[in-house]
């Protein structure tokens, strides 16, 4: 199915994978452009995915380096789901291209495929049915075990964790949660009480899994943790596979150390075969956890949502690899944001010797708004003379694989300004200072450079200046320029008084010649010139 548009002004966006057809419906609502194909191959999805500025997908699409390599104009990837294992999100920053997921879509349902499991778990269930549709009538063989009273250990107390831990104390069943990120003040409010993880695996009774999988995680249920478990403990994974070492969980319930298992997820996917199949005290599915009807509307209308959002009105929800900004704080921050790539684009033109650190002080009422996305920003533009193809999503990336220390600090008034925004670059050499503002609240202004006040609008072609401050400077610049043909547009100074030393910025109507710029260079009194482009 095909519902593209012709107009090119329209962002493009391919869907890859089986979608519910709402998904298409919301991206053209938004001015989106469409192509729904799903089941592509590797090599038909890099054949065509350089006409697209975003990819909507599944599980099924993955997005390798190569795809990335191939994506020229991609800006987003958008995950219906949670997991975005199927992506590079490493390569995709590097490129540039935002990573999107849709983490509270499919909650509700994976938690209650976690209930599903416990609870027949503990019934034998599944096992007990097949028994019956066998014609057999095991009542003795299927003796199972209360949830009531029982202590139910939650690794992860995310999205999905803390739904699971609230339906369990329905079940009025005592929990106990691990996450690092889970705060005592919002374990109160859940109703569970936080423990270490090793306390975890003493205490629980069954044990579910719903944490990422990453460096910190895979295969963290091992023979060793196992070890450190209550004999007869139960087993849940519906988070993903290669957090359980499969071959430990198995000889675990060889053993008897673990009384059963219940599996959503496996190691290798599509798991048509796997060392745990055919296992009377283990419980299979095929990673239904977020399988039903009213989830995969969710994150199919949520992920065109926070596409389309994106590509049409710059605002981002639910990335992985930058900063989120809402719709509604979009507008707010639209004029901060042009100030933050002025003042990021003045400072990365300023730089001459490899930066070692950067800070950015936010005073005033800029203080109040979202700062990561602006920091960002600055970050992208002042890097951008080093590097091409830097941008706002792999920015702080880039800044952290340069060895570039990056700091914020925040001030909620400013002496001079209701809002001043000063980027400091450090260098081997020493230091660089630029500061803006918003004039009427929408007009960027650079209001100091190097710490001389100076109040300037950029234009595309500029000189910038540093002179001693003695007569007769301006007017031999003036004439240089007027001499060899070049309109002042604007010509801004500062100094500091008593301290010998000026600041000129002039805004020309074109780029400075190189012959030109050499006699500025020249001029007796001009101590340093740069040629400035925004």
């Amino acid at each position: 199915m095909t519902t593209s548009s012709s107009s090119s002004s329209r962002p493009r966006v391919l869907i890859s994978d089986k979608m519910d057809p709402l998904a298409a419906a919301v991206f053209e609502k938004a001015g989106c452009a469409v192509d729904v194909k799903p089941g592509m191959s590797p090599a038909e999805l890099a054949a065509c995915i350089g006409a697209y500025d975003g990819l909507a997908i599944r599980s099924a699409t993955k997005v390798t380096k190569d795809i990335l390599t191939a994506a020229k104009n991609l800006k987003v990837i958008g995950r219906a789901g949670i997991g975005v294992d199927n992506v590079d999100v490493p390569a995709a920053t590097e490129a540039g291209i935002v990573v999107m997921n849709t983490p509270f879509g499919n909650a509700v349902t994976t938690a209650e495929h976690a209930i599903a499991l416990m609870v027949s778990l503990a019934r034998d269930i599944p096992q007990a049915s097949a028994s019956t549709h066998a014609g057999k009538w095991e009542k003795s063989k299927f003796m199972g075990t209360e949830l009531y009273n029982k202590t139910l250990g939650v690794i992860g107390c995310g999205n999905i964790g803390a739904i699971v831990a609230d339906r369990a104390l329905g079940l009025k069943m005592k929990v106990v949660a691990f996450d690092p990120f889970l705060t005592p003040e919002r374990a109160v409010e859940l109703g569970v009480e936080k423990v270490e993880l090793d306390d975890l695996y003493v205490r629980a009774d069954i044990i579910t899994l719903h944490v990422p999988k990453n460096d910190k995680t895979a295969g963290m249920i091992n023979k060793d943790s196992i070890a450190k478990m209550k004999d007869g403990v139960r087993i849940i994974n519906c988070a993903r596979g290669g957090i359980v070492v499969e071959l430990d969980l198995k000889d675990a319930l060889d053993r008897g150390k673990v009384a059963g298992a219940a599996l959503d997820v496996f190691e290798k996917e599509p798991a048509t075969e796997n060392i745990l199949f055919g296992h009377e005290r283990v419980i299979c599915t095929p990673h239904l956890g977020a399988s039903t009807t009213e989830a995969q509307v969710n994150v199919a209308l949520q992920v065109a949502e926070q596409m389309s959002a994106y590509l049409v009105h710059g605002a981002v929800t639910n990335a992985l690899n930058m900063p989120s900004i809402s719709a509604e704080e979009a507008p707010r921050l639209k004029p901060y944001m042009m100030l933050a790539q002025q003042l990021g684009a003045l400072a990365g033109q300023m730089v001459e010797d490899p930066i070692t650190a950067v800070n950015v002080a936010y005073e005033g009422s800029v203080s109040e708004v979202k700062t990561a996305a602006l920091s960002a920003l600055i970050m992208a533009d002042l890097l951008k003379p080093q590097r091409d193809t830097v941008n706002v999503v792999n920015a702080m990336q880039a800044a952290q694989d340069r060895g570039i220390s990056f700091s914020e600090t925040k001030a909620g008034s400013s002496r001079d300004f209701r809002s001043l925004i000063t980027v400091t670059v450090t260098t081997k050499a020493g230091t660089h200072t630029v500061g803006g503002t918003l004039f009427t609240g929408k007009e960027p202004r650079i209001v100091n450079i190097e710490g001389v006040p100076i109040e300037a609008a950029l234009t595309p072609h500029m000189l910038l200046t540093r002179n001693n401050d003695r007569p007769g400077y301006i007017g031999a610049l003036g004439t240089l320029l007027g001499l060899a043909g070049f309109n002042i547009a604007d010509f801004r100074l500062g100094r500091i008084a008593g301290a010998n030393e000026a600041v000129a910025l002039v805004s020309l109507d074109a780029a400075l010649s190189d012959d030109v710029f050499r006699q500025v260079k020249q001029l007796p009194q001009n101590k340093k010139a740069l040629r400035l482009r925004f």
